[in-house]
């Protein structure tokens, strides 16, 4: 399950009301790639099928099939801050992360890593 902070959701509802998106979610995901192998996306979007849906504080937080295994137990948080400041994850089954903090690597592996940053 994904974990959201309450400053995280709270930035996640001005974006939807932002963008007149309401009636969608937040959507996370892992890809391939980034120095780590797999890295980590967002984006405001309708449920998909297979989706895993939690509902938090309000908004529907969307996981795919793929990326849910990566995922299970991450904390999505908020930091608003003049230099770095943005969502932040705390990913569980990360064994390393980039110094960027958007690429890791799992437990089991996978994904192909390239250079981020």
């Amino acid at each position: 399950m994904v974990t959201l902070s309450p400053e995280a959701a709270a930035k996640v509802k001005e974006l939807l009301i932002k963008q007149g998106q309401e009636e969608t979610g937040l959507r996370i995901f892992v890809k391939s790639g980034g120095c780590r192998g797999f890295n980590y996306g967002m984006a405001l979007d309708k449920q998909q099928e297979g989706d895993t849906i939690n509902e938090m504080q309000g908004i529907k937080v969307l996981v795919d099939p793929n990326s849910a295994p990566h995922l299970e137990g991450i904390t999505i948080g908020y930091k608003d801050e003049m230099m770095g400041g943005g969502f932040t994850i705390e990913n569980p089954n990360a064994t390393s992360t980039c110094g960027c903090g958007q690429s890791f690597k799992s437990k089991d592996g996978g994904g192909e890593p390239k250079s981020c940053c």
